[in-house]
């Protein structure tokens, strides 16, 4: 299965088809126009902020415009997007023991709430194309729904409600499947 890698601001691609990984200027410009014209059947994303509807800010921090780079266009037709992020920021800390996540320090910051700063990334327009979005952080995987985020799976020693839904700040549509995974 081939695969690449972009890695953010210096928009150099890694291409690795399972025998060799290196950087080439032939195959990054193949590899961009496949990712420009819906090629990719899943994709991995970092986010800094999702609202309540599923919206993804990508690009706009606190501390100034990033840029939204070539993530609008990965996203505009992959089949399956995965934002990788954790549930808050600036302090968190969390261990495995036992095959079950602990939250020893829980972050200031929110990632998930009502309202974002900044849309890099439309729910609405994925859920229009059928797009499959995931959200998956240390404690938890959010799935798109047709009316926002709802709660698709929460690891082995996170409690919904005290680890998840009295952080957050719009109430959360939740599945029945709960400690589904496997430490």
């Amino acid at each position: 299965m081939p695969m690449a890698v972009q890695k953010g601001l210096n928009r150099l691609w890694a291409i690795a088809d399972g025998s060799r990984l290196g950087m080439n200027a032939f195959l990054a410009l193949a590899q961009a126009a496949k990712n420009n014209g819906g090629g990719l059947d899943i994709c991995f994303l970092g986010g800094l902020e999702v609202d309540c509807r599923g919206n993804v800010n990508a690009h706009q921090s606190t501390s100034g415009y990033v840029g939204i780079g070539g993530f609008a266009n990965i996203t505009h037709a992959t089949r399956t997007i995965v934002f990788r992020l954790t549930f808050t920021a600036k302090g968190l800390a969390e261990r495995r023991r036992g095959g079950e996540v602990e939250i020893v320090r829980e972050g200031t910051i929110p990632k998930f709430k009502r309202e974002i700063s900044a849309i890099s990334f439309s729910a609405k327009n994925a859920r229009r194309k059928g797009q499959r979005v995931l959200y998956v952080t240390e404690r938890c995987v959010f799935e798109l729904a047709a009316e926002g985020l709802r709660l698709l799976e929460t690891y082995p020693g996170v409690d919904p409600e005290r680890d998840i839904a009295r952080l957050l700040d719009f109430r959360m549509e939740s599945s029945a499947a709960h400690s589904g995974r496997d430490g």
